[in-house]
């Protein structure tokens, strides 16, 4: 199983990505580990979605970053905050 998903800082940046182990990733983040992330930590989960395979999941994470910032882009971040 793969996973899509948002991340949100405190300032209000976001990063979208897509991994095999959510909570492993999110530390990761977290931890400074990624270069793109390093200096806008912490990081909480604000939406994520499954996937069967590593191939859909990253075609959805494009997708997702195809309309960052649009109303499809807010509608998930609203859904993330239901769920």
């Amino acid at each position: 199983m793969y996973f899509v998903y948002i991340l949100k800082n405190k300032i209000g940046k976001h990063y979208i990505g897509s991994t095999e182990n959510l909570q492993n990733r999110l530390k990761h983040h977290n931890g400074g580990a990624n270069k793109s992330t390093r200096l806008y930590r912490p990081w909480k989960i604000v939406y994520s979605e499954e996937h069967p395979d590593k191939k859909s999941a990253w075609s959805r994470e494009r997708q997702i970053k195809s309309y960052k910032g649009g109303e499809a882009f807010k509608k998930l971040l609203k859904i993330g905050d239901v769920a």
